[in-house]
């Protein structure tokens, strides 16, 4: 089990159980996360910032790697709908881009 936080959620932080998406997490706990193509890896809308914890997440899925190859994915980004957390914390940052109009953010510190 793997442990999410959310920086700019007033530092939100949620267990992420093996074998569950970042993106899963978050919406059993009942937070509103940008994503666009219904969890299949298609598009970008989903993704996050991470500010810690890179080395705690399993390898970038086929998706991810497409993603990054053609620049749409930063070093420091995933996809929530395809990342999962090997072990260990991970901080995060919802993008600016993708942030909800609905949810009230700030800057986590």
């Amino acid at each position: 089990m793997g442990e999410i936080t959310v920086q700019n959620l007033g530092n939100l932080t949620l267990n992420v159980a093996a074998g569950q998406t970042v993106l899963a997490a978050l919406q059993a706990a009942g937070i509103d996360w940008m994503h666009a193509c219904g969890t299949k890896g298609r598009c970008t809308t989903c993704r996050m910032i991470i500010i810690s914890g890179q080395e705690n997440l399993a390898p970038d899925t086929p998706a991810e790697t497409r993603f990054r190859a053609n620049g749409r994915l930063q070093p420091n980004e995933r996809l929530t709908c395809q990342a999962q957390i090997s072990s260990g914390a991970v901080v995060c940052r919802v993008p600016r881009q993708t942030q909800l109009p609905h949810m009230v953010y700030n800057d986590g510190r």
